[in-house]
């Protein structure tokens, strides 16, 4: 009956220590830099491209980029809500691991090939 007395003691989350990106984008945001070449810097958020079930190994190898939230959440084209903005991140940051890693590679991590 003492058990009910007091609450459970809350667990604290394991400490995640996060990749840095594979993607440079020079303290700006890669789509603004790459589709624009607007090297202006910019409030940015991090956007992981690979998402759902791959949003882990996106942080674990570091699949992941700066944004502007303009083209992470709110334009027409913000990868959010555009699958082709999506796509070209997609194929730039595979395109960028096979510098260093191969295809198989790649494939073995995400699942499938984007280029």
């Amino acid at each position: 009956m003492d058990e009910m007395l007091f609450p459970k003691t809350q667990k604290k989350k394991k400490t995640q220590h996060h990749g840095k990106s594979i993607m440079p984008t020079y303290g700006g945001c890669w789509l603004c830099r790459h589709l624009y070449d607007d090297d202006r810097p910019k409030v940015t958020e991090e956007h992981h491209i690979f998402f759902g079930p791959n949003r882990a190994k996106s942080e674990e190898y570091g699949f992941k980029t700066a944004l502007c939230v303009f083209h992470h959440r709110t334009g027409p084209n913000a990868v959010h809500k555009n699958s082709l903005t999506c796509r070209i991140l997609q194929q730039a940051c595979q395109a960028e691991f096979e510098k260093t890693h191969t295809r198989e590679e790649f494939v073995q991590i995400i699942g499938k090939s984007y280029l």
